[in-house]
């Protein structure tokens, strides 16, 4: 069943995210995503989106298809013009991906090609247009193509700074679904309460929407979110927990795993991100029960 039919007949979905390898040895990749066959109904793939080069992911998407997953890749326009945008999704296609999440990538100056030159040739909005061009059979140039892709394709919101922010997040989300966007994925909150009343403004707009989990590593990694994004939500109380555990590693996987059971009740599914420590995602999954 592929994702698309899942999300059209309610049933709950759960992504995972992992990244290519900064090389060419995707033996780690592999291992992990073979790890979750049965268990989970996609995999995530971000493209540099942090600034960081990585192996493309249109070869990473190309190998989870491969280990019999599904795969889902980020498109933006920060290192591409749309030429080479629209390339790579037919590509894509061809391969047998069919899961599209159109990114906005982050600042390079944050990543380690500082001296990369940025694209932009198209912003979100522009990409999802682009793929409805692709799909009704003409290129952006308005030359048709020779046989229709199909995409899945969906949007992300930023991280929710304040209220205000909120409601700025969830008009610009309305209007990406306008542009094609099918589906919706939701950064992470660490208050649940919170993030509830966060997931019911985006769930107003009638397209499946889905939470991220995001595994914390250690109280360094804690006490670093709650300083620098407060919108997170992430407490004081969440990091003394986390300190004060025997086994602070456990901890954090079954911080992880609460969340998933407390977010089942309130979304059409969740994406995990382990941050490279993608070999815990069974023990999350475990804690879960799922």
């Amino acid at each position: 069943m592929t994702l698309q039919t899942k999300f059209s007949k309610g049933e709950f979905a759960i992504l995972a995210e992992m990244n290519t390898p900064k090389g060419i040895d995707i033996s780690d990749l592999v291992t992990n995503v073979r790890h979750l066959k049965s268990r989970i109904d996609a995999v995530v793939i971000p493209d540099m989106d942090n600034g960081v080069m990585h192996m493309s992911a249109l070869a990473g998407g190309s190998i989870i298809r491969q280990q019999g997953l599904e795969p889902m890749i980020h498109i933006y326009g920060r290192d591409r013009n749309r030429m080479a945008i629209q390339g790579d999704i037919l590509a894509a296609h061809v391969l047998g991906i069919h899961n599209l999440l159109v990114v906005q990538g982050e600042d390079v100056a944050q990543g380690d090609h500082q001296d990369a030159k940025t694209v932009d040739d198209l912003n979100e909005l522009g990409l999802l247009g682009m793929v409805q061009s692709l799909l009704k059979g003409t290129d952006l140039a308005g030359f048709e193509l020779k046989g229709k892709p199909e995409f899945f394709t969906g949007c992300q919101v930023q991280p929710i700074q304040d209220d205000d922010h909120l409601k700025e997040e969830v008009i610009n989300a309305r209007e990406k679904i306008e542009a094609g966007a099918q589906y919706i994925i939701v950064p992470p909150v660490f208050d649940m309460a919170r993030y509830a009343q966060i997931l019911n403004k985006f769930k107003s707009l009638n397209v499946p929407v889905i939470a991220t989990v995001f595994m914390l590593k250690n109280v360094g990694m804690a006490r670093y979110i709650s300083i620098n994004d407060p919108g997170s939500r992430l407490s004081e109380a969440l990091i003394t927990r986390i300190r004060k555990a025997k086994d602070r590693e456990t901890e954090c996987i079954n911080i992880a795993g609460e969340m998933i059971k407390e977010l089942k009740k309130e979304v059409a599914g969740i994406k995990i991100s382990a941050s490279g420590w993608e070999d815990r995602l069974p023990a999350i999954l475990d804690c879960a029960e799922l």
